[in-house]
């Protein structure tokens, strides 16, 4: 019974990354496939639904929407005043833009910092795109480099590894091991040290891969051959913000966030006034600003709770009780264990917030209850949620690579190096010295 309960989740998890790789939402991917393991495993079909999908969904969603929504309205002040824009514009200047490998490391830069201020992948992505692509044009740098550079900067040390980041996956943990966004501060700068050398020295190997096949920004897959996509400059006759005051509220969140120790969620809240009052002048349609920013909520934090409903569900089953005692009981440091199970869910999801959030709900406890220092657990269960998420069904992924106007053909192996195996192999040395020394 208990290995039919865990080919249940093996198949469910089949389903779900099959879909996933298809188009369909994980909004209804997520029950679809707990209905499967409900059915399968002989569960009450209404409780399990009602219960424990929902119990799972609405917990998650009673933790974090708040964070979520004052998040997204951080990112919509930002994005629509020009301030992003004035930032990435500003750090262009200091890096230069003489070398193709120069602009790939610009667009690491501008991204990492961007992120690092708390403002959204999808904010920066837009941000970036108008300034990207006459550079790479002008340079004749091929346009599938730059979700290689992009990637690195916002899905790799400034999401899970640099200790006060503000990302969400490096806040989930806060909320089950009485941990603050800092934890861990050394594990995780070495974490950020190590992935940084192993992307600059691939962005430079694929470069000149590149430039040794004669690949061009004029002879690859760009932008300008895709008449779909449109690539306009929003902010071409816009008054942007001044840069001093660009900056102010990234700072001022960093600075309340980890100088002074406050709340995540008051943080947000403080930040999101900074804005109001600094860029209300920037701000055309000022309602629609808000409006927008508020709705923008939506789709990330129900994606992420349906995610977590279905842990929920698989949860419940005899199967995952069988794999959580094989890996809490894998020879070694729980760190190991605690590394796998998480990045192991966030591959299977497809999300570093959901796969985190489900190891917190469902294993978060058992770790705790160990007597492990809680930082070293916040810092490895951060880290583990970045890496296999980045397999080809992520949302950001797949979105990304939409919205720039390439296929997974054309780029995901610049992704799956910088995203998947760059971070992957930056958190061996951590675990090591987390096992041995803590």
């Amino acid at each position: 019974m208990e290995l039919w309960s865990v080919f249940t989740i093996l198949l469910s998890l089949g389903i779900l990354i099959f879909m996933a790789l298809r188009g369909f939402s994980i909004i209804i991917i997520a029950p679809i496939a707990s209905i499967i393991v409900i059915l399968l495993n002989g569960m009450p079909f209404l409780e399990g639904m009602q219960e424990s999908y929902m119990a799972g969904f609405i917990n998650f969603a009673k933790n974090y929407y708040l964070i979520f929504l004052f998040a997204a309205l951080f990112g919509k002040f930002m994005e629509d005043s020009g301030a992003a824009r004035k930032i990435a514009e500003a750090l262009l200047k200091i890096i230069g833009r003489e070398s193709k490998f120069k602009v790939l490391i610009a667009v690491v830069v501008i991204s990492a910092i961007l992120t690092y201020g708390g403002i959204n992948v999808f904010v920066v992505i837009f941000a970036m795109l108008p300034i990207a692509k006459p550079l790479f044009k002008e340079l004749e740098v091929p346009w599938h480099l730059f979700v290689g550079a992009f990637f690195f900067g916002i899905a790799t040390f400034t999401m899970t590894m640099t200790p006060g980041t503000p990302s969400i996956q490096n806040i989930i943990p806060t909320k089950y091991f009485g941990t603050t966004v800092t934890a861990a501060p050394l594990l995780g700068i070495i974490a950020t040290i190590l992935v940084i050398i192993i992307n600059v020295w691939y962005l430079r190997f694929a470069l000149k891969r590149a430039e040794s096949r004669g690949e061009t920004y004029s002879n690859m897959k760009n932008p300008d051959k895709n008449p779909k996509q449109e690539m306009t400059d929003q902010y071409a006759d816009k008054k942007l913000p001044p840069l001093f005051v660009s900056i102010l509220p990234p700072v001022f969140l960093l600075v309340a966030l980890n100088a002074f120790k406050l709340d995540v969620l008051l943080t947000l809240m403080l930040s999101v006034a900074v804005c109001f009052v600094l860029f209300w002048p920037f701000i055309e349609k000022k309602f629609r600003t808000i409006n927008v920013g508020a709705t923008n909520t939506v789709l990330p934090i129900v994606n992420t709770s349906a995610d977590v409903g279905y842990g929920t569900v698989i949860a419940a089953t005899a199967g995952f009780a069988v794999v959580s005692d094989w890996l809490t009981s894998i020879p070694g440091s729980p760190f190991i264990s605690l590394y796998l199970a998480t990045t192991l869910l966030a591959g299977i999801t497809g999300s570093a917030s959901g796969g985190l959030g489900i190891a917190m709900e469902t294993l978060g406890k058992t770790y705790f209850e160990m007597g492990l220092d809680p930082e070293i657990l916040h810092r490895i269960a951060a880290m583990a949620s970045g890496g296999f998420d980045a397999l080809p069904h992520n949302g950001a992924v797949i979105t990304i690579l939409a919205v720039v106007g390439l296929t997974h053909k054309d780029a995901y192996r610049h992704i799956f190096a910088t995203a998947v195996m760059a971070p992957v192999i930056a958190a061996i040395p951590t675990i090591i010295i987390a096992s041995l020394f803590y």
